[in-house]
C-alpha cells in the first residue's frame, strides 16, 4: 500500500451510487465487487473499525486490532491478505461467537449478540460502505433506525408532530397500534431477504458474499449451529439488511406516508385528507428498526381490523409473527411507550389545545435507580470516592442527555439528584464509620466560587442530572441529510476522513 491513497474516493463513490440509485428506482447495480475489494475501501473500513472499542473484542479466532498492529506486517499486510482472498474467491466467513446480553429491565431474560471475527467485521464494513448508499435511496423517510444522520429523537419528533394540531384543526390521530414482532432479527427469512437485495444488486459475487454472512455458523458454548433464518445481532451489516427487509412493512403504508422520492409530504397529506373526507381510515407508520407504531386516523374498530390485517401481512409477505398480546391498541391521550419515552397527547394549559408530549416513564427512572444502587452497593468501602464517581458519571451523563428532551424533565432530574446525594452520603458513612455528615461534606464536596456543593474527590466531581437543562428537540422534518445528498455535510465528512486517514496511514 505504498504511494498516495485517495482518501476522498470512498465518499465520492458513495455519493455517485446514492445519486444513481435515487434517480432510477429500477436500476440494478453490477460490478460492485471491485469497489468492495478496492484498497481505499478496505482502508476506510479499517479506519471506521479502529474508532470502535469493539475492535479489541476477539471473535472465534482470537484476533484483535491491537494484535494485528503488533504484527511484523501490521495492518498493511492484514488488509492485503484479506484483499487477496476476496479477489481469488477463497474468502469464507468464520463462525460467529455468540454471547447472551441481559435485557434491560427484564431480569432473567437475554438477547443473543453475535461477535464476528475482526476479519469478517472488516469485510462487512467494506460491503456496507458500498451497499448502504444504494439502499438508502429506497428507505422511507419515516424509518429512523440505524440510518446515517437519524436518531431515536427524530422518530419521537415525527410522532409528536402527528399528534400536534394543524392549521386545519386538532390532530385526527385518535389511536395508536404499538407494534411488536416476535424475535424479529432471528425470524428474518433468508430467501425473502435475498430477493429484496436482488431487486437492486445483480453482482453475483456481492450476492454470494451477503448470503455467506447470513449462513455463517454460530459458535454457542463450543458447539456450531447452522442458522436457517435471521441476521446475527452484532454483525456490522446486519442493521442494513434488517432495514432492507423491514422496508416491506413501510411499503404497506405507502399511501399515507411520504415515499422515498417525494420532495415534500404534501401528496401523502392530501391522501390522508381525502380518505378522511370519504370516511376511510388512514395509518401513519413511524419505525425505528423493529420498533414501530401505527398512528390511526379512524376509530378503534378500524385499528382492530388493521392489527389483524397487519398480522396476516407479516405472516404471508415477510414470514414473521406479530405478537398479538404485546401489540396493543391505545388511545393517544392515555399515552404509550416508544423508544424509552412515554408519549401522550395532553392539553396545553396556556392554549387549551391538545399537543404531543414526551415524558420520562417511571419504570425507566426506577431502572436507573436500581442500576446506580447496585453499583454503589457493589463498590467496596475501601475504594476511593473518585473511582466510584468515575463509574457513575458515564451512566448519569448518558441517561440525562437522552431524557433531557422530555416534558418536565427538570422535575425528575431534581428528584434523582436529591436521591443520589443521599445514596453517596450513605456509602461514605459506611466508609468512614462514625464521621459526622459535616465532616464528610467538608472533606468530599466541591470547592471553588462556581461549586454547587456536589460530591467530589481526586479531581473528579459527581455529575448532576439537573446540569442538563431541558431543551426541545427540533423536528427536522422528513428530508434529513445523510451525508451523500448534502454538499456541506459531505465536505465535512470528507475532511474528517482525510485527516483521520492521514493519521492512520502514518501508523501503517
Amino acid at each position: 500500500m505504498s504511494g498516495t491513497v485517495n482518501t476522498g474516493f470512498v465518499l465520492d463513490m458513495q455519493r455517485k451510487l446514492h445519486r444513481w440509485s435515487a434517480a432510477d428506482p429500477d436500476r440494478r447495480f453490477a460490478d460492485l465487487f471491485n469497489l468492495v475489494c478496492d484498497r481505499r475501501t478496505l482502508i476506510e473500513a479499517w479506519i471506521r473499525l479502529s474508532r470502535n472499542k469493539g475492535s479489541n473484542t476477539p471473535g472465534t479466532d482470537g484476533v484483535t486490532r491491537k494484535a494485528v498492529e503488533r504484527r511484523l506486517s501490521g495492518a498493511v499486510g492484514y488488509l492485503e491478505d484479506i484483499r487477496a482472498d476476496l479477489r481469488q474467491g477463497t474468502y469464507e466467513p468464520q463462525p460467529v461467537r455468540q454471547r447472551l446480553i441481559p435485557k434491560p429491565g427484564k431480569p432473567g431474560k437475554f438477547r443473543p449478540l453475535g461477535i464476528p471475527t475482526l476479519r469478517d467485521r472488516l469485510v462487512q464494513m467494506a460491503l456496507k460502505l458500498v451497499l448502504e448508499p444504494i439502499f438508502e435511496a429506497d428507505f422511507y423517510p419515516t424509518s429512523y433506525g440505524f440510518r446515517p444522520g437519524r436518531s431515536t429523537h427524530d422518530a419521537l419528533a415525527r410522532v409528536r408532530h402527528k399528534l400536534n394540531p394543524t392549521s386545519a384543526g386538532p390532530s385526527r390521530v385518535r389511536y395508536v397500534i404499538e407494534g411488536d414482532i416476535k424475535g424479529c432479527f432471528d425470524a428474518i427469512d433468508h430467501h425473502v431477504l435475498m430477493e429484496r437485495v436482488r431487486r437492486r444488486i445483480r453482482d453475483r459475487k456481492v450476492l454470494r458474499l451477503v448470503l455467506a454472512f447470513l449462513k455463517a455458523d454460530i459458535m454457542i458454548e463450543g458447539t456450531l449451529r447452522h442458522p436457517v433464518t435471521g441476521t446475527p445481532q452484532g454483525g456490522i451489516i446486519s442493521p442494513l439488511l434488517a432495514n432492507v427487509y423491514l422496508t416491506g412493512l413501510d411499503e404497506r403504508y405507502r399511501r399515507w406516508v411520504p415515499n422515498p422520492r417525494d420532495k415534500t409530504r404534501e401528496r401523502a397529506q392530501q391522501r390522508l385528507q381525502s380518505d378522511h373526507r370519504r370516511g376511510r381510515p388512514g395509518f401513519y407508520v413511524v419505525r425505528y428498526a423493529d420498533d414501530f407504531v401505527l398512528l390511526v386516523q379512524g376509530t378503534r374498530k378500524d385499528a382492530e381490523i388493521e392489527r389483524q390485517a397487519l398480522a396476516q401481512f407479516l405472516q404471508e409477505e415477510l414470514r414473521m409473527e406479530l405478537s398479538m398480546e404485546k401489540t396493543k391498541i391505545t388511545d393517544v391521550r392515555e399515552g404509550f411507550d416508544f423508544l424509552g419515552y412515554r408519549v401522550a397527547q395532553k392539553k396545553m394549559p396556556s392554549t387549551g389545545r391538545h399537543v404531543g408530549m414526551i415524558f420520562i416513564p417511571k419504570a425507566k427512572s426506577q431502572l436507573l435507580r436500581d442500576r446506580v444502587k447496585a453499583n454503589v452497593r457493589g463498590t467496596p468501602t475501601g475504594t476511593t470516592l473518585a473511582a466510584l464517581i468515575g463509574d457513575l458519571n458515564p451512566v448519569i451523563i448518558g441517561w440525562r442527555n437522552y431524557y433531557r428532551y422530555a416534558t418536565r424533565s427538570w422535575a425528575e432530574f431534581s428528584k434523582l439528584d436529591w436521591w443520589l446525594y443521599w445514596r453517596i452520603k450513605s456509602w461514605l458513612g459506611q466508609k468512614h464509620g462514625t464521621a459526622s455528615g459535616r465532616k464528610l461534606r467538608r472533606k468530599y464536596t466541591e470547592k471553588g466560587p462556581r461549586a454547587h456543593g456536589g460530591w467530589a474527590s481526586g479531581g473528579k466531581t459527581l455529575a448532576r442530572f439537573s446540569d442538563a437543562k431541558r431543551v426541545r428537540y427540533r423536528d427536522r422534518g422528513l428530508r434529513i441529510p445523510n451525508g451523500w445528498d448534502d454538499p456541506d455535510e459531505s465536505f465535512r465528512q470528507g475532511a474528517d476522513t482525510f485527516w483521520e486517514a492521514t493519521r492512520t496511514l502514518a501508523k501503517l
